[in-house]
């Protein structure tokens, strides 16, 4: 099994350009930039990933600035590493600005089945007041007064534990009535309409742009019960297609869900009241909260009214046409 040494400097942005070319002249073949606004920028594009990124890091992100390279775990790695520390405890005198600290910090990776590692810290979670998140290899007796939400979710996204994935959750319990007909857009592993379901919803029809989430939403709807008469769920994009919805289906949902990313909400914001029956209920989160005032406006523009939730850097809505 080979091991790796993925390695942290830290500085400021103006060490970036002398740093990099340090390493190369060191022999590092490659390096990886890190800042606040590039991991806000990940975050925003790479939806299918929340749910693995700890909410922390957000914050410990904040105005940081760092390069990351790895080396072999063997002597020569250790070698290159060792020689690196020493140039760049020599590179500040060498400069007319300040490259900040360049901290060197190291730890070990290993080439093993990480796809599975993350399970481990995936634990049974409650959400809101009605809702139990159960992953599906965790084996949990019933809470109490809680609805368990059995879920595999693989590599899509929906495991619970994003807080936008949360505040949709919370706005569902207060949504669901019982009988309600469920349309949701961007559905990952089909949490949020399977919960729906679970909360006393008729039927859902969900939709995600990547190939593989509607068999693994379909796969978890199973597993908590829920058949084929009920849940269905499909690969496409119907904001460039509509149609895909089909003629009749195109008016009458009593709620839409799309816990995506504000691009798409923007998106949406126009379009989603053709979708809704009357009194219909859309509920939309996936908004950092740099962007909710873009998502507001939106909104109002298009005739809606709105709930507004906040946790840990997210935004959601609730939305109905305005009166």
């Amino acid at each position: 099994m080979s091991e790796w040494l993925e390695v942290t400097v830290e500085m400021f942005p103006y060490g970036l350009i002398p740093v990099g070319e340090l390493l190369e002249d060191a022999g590092v073949s490659g390096y990886v930039i890190e800042d606040e606004e590039d991991f806000r920028r990940f975050l925003e594009e790479n939806r299918q990933y929340w749910d693995y990124v700890d909410p922390e890091l957000l914050e410990q992100k904040r105005g940081k600035c760092c390069l990351k390279f790895y080396v072999t775990g063997d002597g020569d790695g250790r070698a290159l590493l060792s020689r690196v520390r020493r140039e760049l405890a020599l590179l500040p005198e060498k400069l007319e600005v300040d490259p900040g600290t360049l901290t060197v910090s190291w730890e070990t990776v290993r080439e093993e089945d990480w796809a599975n590692n993350w399970k481990r810290y995936y634990k049974p979670l409650p959400v809101g007041r009605r809702l139990r998140i159960v992953p599906a290899w965790e084996n949990t007796q019933p809470e109490e007064g809680r609805i368990s939400v059995v879920l595999n979710p693989g590599l899509t996204f929906g495991t619970g534990m994003h807080p936008s994935t949360k505040l949709c959750l919370q706005f569902l319990e207060e949504t669901v009535t019982g009988g309600e007909r469920v349309l949701d857009l961007g559905c990952g592993s089909g949490i949020l309409s399977i919960a729906a379901l679970l909360l006393g919803a008729g039927t859902a029809s969900a939709w995600d742009i990547d190939p593989k989430a509607p068999d693994v939403a379909c796969e978890n709807a199973g597993l908590n019960g829920i058949g084929r008469d009920r849940y269905s769920a499909f690969s496409g994009d119907v904001l460039k297609n509509p149609g895909l919805l089909g003629e009749t289906d195109i008016k009458g949902y009593n709620i839409v869900l799309a816990n995506i990313v504000a691009d798409v909400i923007l998106a949406l914001s126009p379009r989603v009241e053709d979708w809704l029956a009357d009194r219909g209920a859309f509920i939309c989160s996936g908004i950092i909260d740099t962007r909710a005032h873009e998502v507001e406006a939106a909104l109002t523009q298009n005739g809606f009214r709105w709930e507004k939730r906040e946790m840990e850097g997210w935004a959601a809505y609730l939305v109905r046409k305005a009166e």
